[in-house]
């Protein structure tokens, strides 16, 4: 046998041990590869790639392609404007974007599907990012997908001559829509992966765990998941009160960006380059709409009279989660409430009155904790709360306050708890975490992974080897799990200024927050 035939069939058996199994989906048949006895698939169509005519529309199904169709490279993510985590790589960008990629157990049969919507404020964030990567999550058993959803202007942008040719009346909230098609793929395609698709949890950090609130509000997502996680971030404050949120205003809103970018017609924003949509300007065009179709009142208002899509709930928040995104900038006492009325427009006076800032080291404690409060805790909070009183499946909620020990001089030297820390426990990448990963940290992760997953397959975070995680009961009470540098259990964090924000929006709502 020569030698070059010899050299052709020893790399045709190596390309073959390390594939993974060819699949039927939607569209035609894929080609993945095998990965530390995983098959993993990546760069695979969910939709129609959202360009010229379908800009702007509700996803499309895949056109069909022939033959096998790789599925071994990552996809662009979808446009953006930055990175989701500071000091995060740019990612490949295209509006060609609708993509999902798998990590499943390579003997999967009837694991439990674990659907990810990486976070970035709507406005950035990344499917494919190395810390969202699945294999620590597979390996335990579960099928593991994470999505990429359309994002600032080209996700959520809202105008009357869209919702005139709209068959549900409706404009913005694209990007959600986005990612009711990707669990509608994930319904019909995740038996060729060995997936469940009775057993779905979805789960999300940050704008991402925001979408997993809005889906359980939402009459579209009806079905298509079983469990729900949510790590720092929700939508319940009273969003009614602000203009640019409901049909009118948001289509108001982007009537103004429209002229902005000069378009005079919709044909004519449609013909603009995607590059147009990233930029100044376009961050405000970045929120949930709500509109007839895909949300049809506020999330919390749906959750308050017991319509949400009711199922097992695990939510939580972290200690310090504005360290991460204030930076280590001095606060001054003398300018603190006028610089968070710059941030957040003019507030009520027990909120200023909630967080001590007689002093600079005060100030910069109180912003800290404010932000906390205001933009993830209270949130987490209430949606304990809520899935509680009116829906019939558990909660459990935790609380970390883990401060990792990030290097001296380093972009995460202030961290503390902050914002993101969750995610290198969760999926378990110590590999790729920016300090020296210890036996806590190992020990930590595999608690956390092996809860997600636990709650992923029966809808209780709860199985031997791990200290028990009791279900959320009473607004006070908790009980919360306080994953730190220990495991244990206590009541509410925060509670006494979290108290003032609650008594604030029950005002701004007509009636106390239940």
């Amino acid at each position: 046998m020569g030698r070059c035939l010899k050299l052709a069939i020893v790399t045709a058996l190596a390309a073959a041990s390390n594939a993974g199994a060819a699949v039927n989906v939607d569209g035609g048949r894929l080609q993945g590869a095998r990965e530390g006895g995983l098959a993993v698939y990546k760069g695979v169509p969910f939709a129609a790639s959202p360009v010229g005519e379908l800009r702007w529309r509700e996803p499309q199904p895949v056109k069909p392609w022939k033959g096998v169709r790789p599925a071994r490279a990552f996809a662009p993510a979808c446009m953006q404007s930055g990175v989701s985590m500071p000091g995060e790589a740019p990612p490949r960008v295209s509006e060609d974007c609708l993509y999902l990629n798998i990590w499943a157990p390579a003997k999967a049969r009837v694991a439990p599907v674990m659907v990810f919507f990486p976070g970035g404020g709507l406005v950035n964030g990344n499917a494919s990012a190395p810390i969202y990567w699945g294999d620590r999550l597979a390996s335990r058993g579960a099928v593991v997908i994470t999505v990429g959803y359309r994002l600032g202007p080209l996700g959520f942008l809202a105008l009357p001559e869209l919702a005139a040719e709209s068959p549900h009346a409706s404009s913005g909230d694209y990007g959600l829509l986005d990612q009711v098609a990707a669990l509608r793929w994930v319904k019909r395609n995740a038996a060729a992966f060995g997936g469940d698709a009775r057993r779905v949890t979805i789960f999300g950090q940050s704008s991402g765990s925001m979408s997993v609130s809005l889906l359980m509000a939402s009459p579209l997502a009806r079905g298509l998941f079983q469990r729900a996680i949510g790590e720092s971030g929700g939508v319940f404050e009273p969003i009614s009160l602000a203009p640019n949120y409901s049909l009118a205003g948001a289509e108001r809103q982007g009537a103004a960006y429209a002229a902005s970018l000069g378009a005079t017609s919709l044909k004519a924003l449609r013909a603009l380059p995607a590059e147009r949509f990233v930029g100044p300007g376009a961050n405000a065009i970045a929120h949930p709409v709500v509109e007839p179709y895909f949300l049809p009142q506020p999330p919390y208002e749906t959750f308050r009279a017991g319509r949400q899509n009711d199922v097992p709930l695990l939510v939580g928040w972290n200690a310090e989660e504005a360290r991460s995104l204030i930076g280590p900038e001095p606060i001054k006492a003398a300018s603190f409430a006028a610089d968070i009325g710059r941030a957040f427009g003019p507030l009520p006076a027990p909120l200023m009155a909630a967080y001590p800032h007689a002093t600079d080291s005060e100030a910069r404690q109180g912003r800290l904790d404010f932000e906390r409060d205001l933009r993830f805790g209270w949130d987490m909070w209430a949606w304990a709360r809520l899935q509680t009183a009116t829906g019939t499946a558990p909660v459990h909620v935790y609380y970390l306050t883990r401060r990792p020990p990030f290097p001296a001089g380093s972009l995460q030297a202030d961290w503390g708890a902050g914002h993101f820390v969750d995610l290198w426990y969760v999926f378990g990448h110590g590999d790729q975490a920016p300090w020296r990963w210890s036996a806590v940290d190992q020990r930590l992760a595999d608690a956390v992974e092996g809860y997600w997953t636990a709650f992923a397959a029966t809808g209780d975070p709860n199985a031997p080897g791990r200290p028990a995680w009791p279900a959320f009961r009473d607004a006070a009470e908790g009980p919360v799990l306080d994953i730190g540098d220990r495991i244990t259990v206590g009541a509410v964090p925060n509670l006494a200024t979290m108290k003032v924000f609650d008594a604030v929006y029950g005002a701004w709502r007509g009636g106390p927050a239940k």
